[in-house]
């Protein structure tokens, strides 16, 4: 694709699920939202199934995905998988490569929360602070278990680095969660 005037003006939702894609494999519905919720949903977001099946009906329209019906192994409907086009495989390349990648955007409640700390009980911070420990820590948890399955299929080499990345993050989260308790301790004890 040499000119980026062929590429649509897709949503982000659009982009990832052509990117989920692009390992070319065929997919039914169910498996991106799997595929999303175990990668993109760690440090980007998973796409609700609404938004999933709405972006594949806008992808083949596009002639970015072609789809078919299959037999399944059990049940008695027939499932509808998905495949990328070498025009789409084409287009999120370029997409890829050449739009511009907009800087992350912190929007932390618990943050937020302690920020306006002097409006609440000085225990309501701190179940604030715990609670996000507490899900940062499953977090990472979870991004190094999907990490560990995503090790073994070479076709998610970046992937798996992306799911490193959220594991480190999400160790941060948990320890600056830790150093934000220990800061409320100090300050109590200055009281």
């Amino acid at each position: 694709m040499e000119d980026d005037a062929h590429v649509p003006a897709l949503p982000a939702t659009g982009w990832a699920v052509l990117g989920l894609l692009s390992f070319e494999r065929e997919l039914s519905g169910y498996d991106l939202k799997k595929w999303a919720d175990r990668s993109l949903g760690l440090f980007y977001w998973s796409p609700s199934f609404s938004q999933i099946y709405s972006e594949l009906r806008r992808l083949e329209k596009a002639g970015y995905a072609t789809s078919r019906l299959v037999a399944p192994d059990s049940g008695s409907r027939d499932k509808r998988i998905y495949r990328i086009t070498p025009e789409g495989l084409a287009a999120v390349r370029a997409w890829a490569g050449t739009a511009p990648v907009d800087p992350p955007v912190l929007k932390h409640g618990p943050l937020l929360r302690l920020w306006l700390g002097h409006l609440l009980e000085p225990a309501r911070v701190r179940e604030v602070l715990t609670g996000h420990r507490e899900h940062a820590e499953t977090m990472r948890g979870r991004a190094e278990a999907d990490a560990e399955r995503a090790a073994t299929d070479e076709a998610w080499a970046y992937p798996l680095l992306s799911l490193r990345w959220a594991e480190r993050y999400y160790a941060a989260e948990r320890d600056l969660a830790d150093g934000l308790l220990a800061d409320l301790d100090e300050r109590e004890g200055d009281r």
